[in-house]
């Protein structure tokens, strides 16, 4: 290491060490100031506002010091030198250059002025940093990574864009490339964050200002996940207020997945985000059982709509045969066509089926009290019904109550839920032959499961389906009622109770009507008590969005979105009222039956046209000499496609073994210095890598994954390129001529 080198890391150590400081204080503030909030309220007297506030700072102050804490990993990797007209930290010796130091969190000097120390990455005066070129230095003479590990400065590497500074000072300071050193490190089975290192086209994909529906389109190896996750942390900075309340949802293809990126956003300095598979997104239901292609491809067909919609019909059923009702010293007869009146009645409300509940009660309930009326009111000289309107008011009402009847009612117009509703479909063969006679019969047995089985992926889709055509309540509004239902049962005790305390009692002698007084005025304040403690939920806006089929999200991202289903796009979009979305995808990698095979086909149905695409040109994972494999492979695909430029290359060519190699045999020491990822891919597991990356990858077998799926080349070309490092075929890869 040279002296000059030296010289630097040293300087940037002793700024480091600065930065640490102050990010020490402000943990210890927020720590000092949690410890008050917590002895602040008197829990045996306590005020509903002051619990709110104390609630709200306690939740916010934990919030706080976890980003703090947090931003420990790595809190500052790059500074710049830029000429700027208001200078507020200048470079020694150039007072018209100011240096800006760029980090995971923004942290300011509040003993002068709140003179800026770090800026948050995400803030428009760091912009500079990520798209300053040489061509396009943005007024930067200056770029700097520096490199960590822990709170030690291990190195810097100096990029001179513009301006007088001295080329020759800064030799021996810039060997590497912060980029390349990226590439090149060793993969650990977590995603690794590239704030240090984000390019100018990623770079203003993350900070796209547009509100509506974004496609970031690319091939393997460009940095789509990568991007929407940055995508994320920037507009919870930006939008915070807004994104705070309404929350973040992030859909990856698979649990692997989401393991693999969850921590990337903390590192951010961005927690409280809802991650999720699709198949997982209903509340309350885990996929667990693997389905056919069949299958998945059927449950994903947006003719599923009409099936259910039929089976919801099929719910509301009209009695072939007249039933009789006692009421009282009478007997009613209900006929098909009275219920056949009511159901029609109950359809043209447009309402979903339970909601529409009241409408089939209504009209029955009233034909049968018109029936009642004019048994026992009519006038025996032949004149009109002797019964008022307000008469047959109350024979409908007290026709309603009747057991009977609300047995009647409920038999004919089900309260219907979504999870036992498709069970009773999917597990009942005469059912699906109910609703879908007419879809053939490989269809049909596709549908067809044993019953208690567990759910698929594809069935989340469904459900959420049969809960719109259903009707569930609102979890919010359910909340708010039991709470009122609370108060009033509060306020009903309490009104008890005074009439207690004012009553005189000759029959109780005074201790124990004291006594009673006293035991019932204890359960009403420790009820009362306890209730107040709870006036705010203490969920996070995550954990309350999660458990929410209704919530709409400020904001979703959905990664891999070319597996998406069309029913799992209508469910996707329902989280998404607003329409703002980020989907990140690659048609070429299509693993799905029922997947994307063009953007403007599956988005046309909810926004049109009005969708705004990006295009990742640059592939900075995968090697080149990999890259001519996969590109082969995608010529199949899509014979028109541009693919990604690799940007380097390994320096190893793939390597090629006969069929029936084991591949635990295989050593890769020669290969790499550094420890890495070894991962074997085959036709059994080939869905379950999807934006996943490994140093070293085995493919064995390709015809086999080629041959195992309608969408095998879109599998086969996932597979060879989730290398960053070595590629192993294990057995002849298919003819792509």
């Amino acid at each position: 290491m040279s002296d000059e080198l030296q010289r630097e890391i040293a300087a940037e150590q002793e700024y480091v060490d600065g930065l640490f400081d102050r990010l020490d204080d402000e943990v210890a503030q927020a720590n000092e100031r949690l410890r008050q909030v917590q002895l602040e309220v008197d829990p045996a007297n306590p005020d509903a506002d002051a619990l709110v506030r104390r609630e709200t700072e306690y939740h916010g102050l934990n919030a706080k010091l976890d980003r703090l804490n947090l931003a420990q990993l790595g809190l500052v990797f790059g500074r710049i030198d830029i000429a700027t007209d208001d200078v507020e930290t200048p470079v020694p010796g150039r007072p018209d250059l100011e240096r800006r130091y760029i980090g995971r969190m923004g942290l300011d000097d509040r003993a002068d002025n709140y003179r800026t120390l770090l800026l948050d990455w995400r803030a428009p005066m760091a912009r500079p940093f990520y798209l300053a070129t040489t061509a396009q230095p943005e007024g930067v003479t200056l770029r700097r990574h520096i490199r960590t590990r822990g709170r030690t400065v291990t190195g810097v590497d100096d990029e001179v864009l513009a301006g007088d500074v001295d080329v020759h000072t800064r030799q021996g300071v810039g060997s590497e490339s912060a980029l390349h050193h990226a590439m090149q490190r060793a993969r650990t089975g977590h995603m690794r964050s590239i704030v240090e290192t984000i390019q100018r086209e990623q770079d203003q994909i993350i900070r796209d200002p547009s509100r509506g529906v974004m496609v970031v389109q690319g091939g393997p190896g460009t940095g789509k996940t990568a991007v929407a996750l940055h995508r994320v942390a920037y507009l919870l900075y930006t939008h915070r207020d807004q994104l705070a309340k309404s929350g973040v949802l992030i859909i990856g293809p698979n649990p692997t997945f989401l393991d693999y990126i969850s921590r990337v956003l903390p590192e951010l300095g961005e927690t409280g985000v809802v991650l999720s598979t699709v198949g997982d997104l209903f509340p309350g239901v885990r996929a667990t059982v693997e389905e056919s292609l069949l299958t998945r491809e059927i449950k994903g067909s947006e003719e599923m709509t009409t099936i259910l919609g039929r089976w919801v019909r099929h719910q509301q059923q009209i009695p072939e045969d007249p039933v009789e009702v006692r009421v009282e010293s009478l007997t009613l007869t209900i006929t098909p066509e009275m219920v056949a009146e009511a159901r029609t009645r109950a359809r043209r409300s447009r309402k979903p089926h339970n909601d529409a509940a009241v409408f089939f009660t209504e009209r029955l309930v009233g034909l049968l009290a018109t029936q009642l009326a004019e048994r026992i009111g009519a006038d025996p000289l032949g004149g009109s019904n002797l019964l008022s309107q307000a008469d047959v008011d109350q024979l409908h009402d007290d026709l309603a109550e009747d057991p009977t009847v609300s047995r009647l009612v409920e038999g004919w117009w089900p309260e219907l839920t979504p999870t036992d509703l498709l069970r009773a479909l999917l597990e009942d063969a005469d059912a699906i032959d109910a609703v879908a006679g007419d879809y053939d019969e490989e269809t049909r047995a596709a549908l067809h499961r044993e019953p208690g089985s567990g759910w698929g992926s594809s069935d989340a889709a469904l459900l959420d389906e049969l809960a719109v055509l259903i009707g569930l309540p609102d979890p919010e509004e359910v909340r708010r009622a039991e709470n009122e239902a609370w108060r009033q049962q509060v306020a009903d005790a309490e009104d008890a109770l005074d009439v207690l305390a004012s009553s005189e009692s000759t029959d109780l002698d005074d201790d124990q009507f004291e006594a009673e007084i006293l035991s019932a005025s204890d359960v009403i304040d420790a009820d009362t008590l306890a209730r107040r403690q709870e006036v705010t939920d203490a969920r996070t806006t995550a954990e309350r969005a999660a458990a929410d089929h209704t919530w709409a999200f400020g904001h979703v991202i959905v990664d891999e979105a070319q597996e998406l289903t069309p029913m799992e796009w209508r469910m996707v979009f329902r989280r998404s009222p607003s329409r703002w979305m980020t989907l990140v995808g690659d048609t070429a990698q299509t693993g799905a039956p029922a997947g994307v095979d063009s953007w403007a086909e599956s988005l046309g149905p909810f926004v049109g046209g009005r969708f705004r695409t990006h295009e990742l040109t640059v592939n900075y994972r995968t090697p080149a000499e990999i890259m001519e494999v996969a590109n082969r492979i995608l010529a199949v695909i899509d014979p028109g496609a541009t693919p990604a430029e690799a940007i380097r290359e390994s320096g190893v060519e793939v390597s090629y073994l006969p069929s029936g190699t084991d591949p635990a045999s295989l050593a890769f020491d020669d290969v790499t210095a550094e420890e890495g990822l070894v991962q074997v891919i085959d036709q059994v597991n080939v869905a379950t890598i999807k934006g996943l990356e490994f140093d070293h990858v085995i493919v064995v077998e390709p015809a086999q994954i080629v041959a195992g799926s309608p969408q095998g080349w879109q599998d086969l070309y996932v597979a060879v390129t989730r290398a960053t490092q070595s590629l192993t075929v294990i057995g002849a890869l298919p003819e792509t001529d």
